[in-house]
């Protein structure tokens, strides 16, 4: 579907068309396997000379649709779908960075990346430096090494809701020749683009509003099709040199820079470590994207509301929400997210973690459930359950404080979230 179409459009019909008989609604190809009337057929695809499926870990017609609907949405060249937001993380890093590679990531990210970059990856041989969202020029400039392969914020932070600037990040990750990944989950499409804003690659747990209803995990990697691997080929081996896993082709001679990144991803490390998405799950990922652009304003009204409340009651510490004027993030927030921005709130209840804890213990709508982001409205205390990996100093660099409640709104009516926590709170 044509790029100039809006965004309700593509969230409806970007990725698939069906002709003549053919099913209205994406169809389930519910199959590990393909049939082929010769070998030769089957052979030219694995050699990745003809487009085709052959086997559901590498490809499947179900998820290479709903695939090119987010990529549709993002702007993106190509896209793929993974079994986890955690895994398209990985995916997204593994592809470029090597044993031996450096990573300059934000801070600010959801607790189960900065493990990801910090523990496990680093037990692949890569490292990584964490700088602040807030970080001034110079402080950027020195997290970079001459073996840096990548740099990492996420739109909105995971639970501390700062705002990063993406075309601050971007400029300085391109001065040094390298791509910048952006998590864009809590924004999604519908509030931010980051390639707009000069992202190179987007990542989703579409597990979230992507999905809309806490129905199937997934992720999805976008890639824009816009940073010159071969302008860098010493930094990105495995995009401009032969592979010889797949008789020596070269992705970025193969595929061109729209397709070199995401074709690398899906027939290397796909068919290495198989974290796929079922058809199943792409289906009911698919049935959420219909309905995102109606869904996302709800919420994000639905949390300002809750902020504004949150933010006069005298139990309440403090508020992160970027759609409060004088909230830290508001300037850069209306900049990048003048649409609206997502619909968690942050705040710390008075009395610390004891309080925060009660607090949610007493809360009737709200559940407590390590999710957020889709249609029933939940919260979580972060520093007992999704950060309690962390010490307390990289709690503070995360912007998790011991007292924070991540507070997800659903798609209830916004006066019964208030009154539920009015009687929780008192």
């Amino acid at each position: 579907m044509a790029q100039k179409t809006g965004l309700g459009t593509r969230c409806v019909q970007a990725g698939y068309t069906p002709g003549n008989g053919e099913p209205r609604q994406i169809p389930i190809i519910q199959s590990t396997t393909y049939k082929y009337d010769t070998g030769d057929a089957m052979g030219r695809l694995f050699d990745l000379e003809d487009s085709g499926y052959f086997y559901s870990r590498i490809q499947n017609p179900t998820t290479d649709a709903v695939a090119a609907r987010i990529a549709a949405l993002e702007g993106g060249t190509a896209a793929m779908l993974t079994a986890s937001g955690m895994s398209a993380n990985f995916l997204a890093a593994f592809n470029i960075v090597e044993c031996g590679d450096h990573i300059v990531s934000s801070s600010s990210i959801y607790g189960g990346t900065y493990n990801l970059f910090s523990v496990t990856m680093k037990r692949m041989g890569a490292e990584v430096t964490f700088v602040s969202p807030d970080c001034t020029d110079e402080e950027l400039e020195a997290a970079f090494r001459p073996n840096t392969k990548m740099v990492f914020g996420e739109t909105i932070a995971n639970p501390a809701l700062t705002v990063l600037d993406i075309e601050k990040f971007a400029s300085h990750a391109h001065a040094h020749g390298v791509p910048l990944v952006i998590d864009n989950t809590f924004a999604t499409p519908i509030n931010c683009r980051p390639f707009e804003w000069g992202a190179d690659i987007v990542t989703h747990s579409t597990s979230k509003y992507m999905d809309g209803h806490g129905g199937a995990l997934g992720g999805c990697i976008v890639d824009s099709g816009k940073f010159d691997w071969t302008a860098h080929a010493e930094k990105f081996p495995g995009l401009c040199t032969p592979d010889e896993s797949y008789h020596g082709i070269i992705y970025t001679e193969r595929f061109g820079l729209e397709g070199a990144y995401i074709n690398k991803a899906t027939s290397q490390l796909m068919r290495d470590l198989g974290p796929v998405q079922s058809p199943q799950n792409a289906y009911y990922l698919n049935l959420g994207l219909e309905s995102l652009h109606v869904r996302v304003p709800r919420h994000c009204s639905t949390a300002q509301a809750v902020a504004e409340y949150l933010n006069a009651h005298e139990k309440v510490e403090w508020v992160h929400y970027c759609g409060l004027p004088g909230d830290k993030y508001y300037e850069v927030g209306q900049k990048y997210l003048p649409n609206g921005s997502c619909g968690v709130v942050s705040f710390g209840v008075k009395g610390g973690r004891a309080e925060a804890e009660n607090f949610m213990s007493r809360l009737r709508v709200a559940a407590i459930e390590t999710h957020v982001a889709d249609a029933r409205t939940c919260c979580l205390h972060p520093a007992s359950t999704t950060h309690r990996q962390m010490n307390a100093e990289e709690l503070i660099a995360a912007g998790v404080s011991e007292n924070l409640v991540r507070y997800s709104c659903g798609l209830e009516d916004p006066d019964d979230l208030i009154s539920d926590i009015e009687q929780a709170l008192a």
